[in-house]
């Protein structure tokens, strides 16, 4: 799953959050620049690109928990299914709850 933030601090809190509470596995953060255009006017702001390494089977638990944590008011949440190496996958699913 990835998801954007506007700031490091807020970005690492979440993703500490998000792996005590076993919600992912990892979670990668990167400084990103978006150009978007938001209420008729083009926007463009430095922000923060979460991506969460976590199960597909808590995809609705992630899209409730990034709702509330995250700034925006119109969140990114963007998900797909993944595949992976066999080892990596079975740490994923060590790592998370379900």
């Amino acid at each position: 799953m990835i998801s954007t933030e506007l700031n490091k601090k807020s970005a690492k809190k979440i993703a500490k959050l998000l792996i005590k509470k076993k919600l992912a596995a990892c979670v990668s953060l990167k400084d990103i620049n978006s150009i978007y255009e938001w209420e008729g006017k083009v926007v463009e702001v430095n922000e923060v690109e979460i991506t969460i390494k976590s199960k597909l089977e808590l995809k609705n638990d992630l899209i409730v928990f990034l709702r509330k944590m995250l700034s925006y008011d119109l969140p990114q949440i963007v998900y797909k299914k993944f595949k992976s190496e066999k080892n990596y996958m079975n740490w994923i699913n060590k790592s998370c709850l379900k």
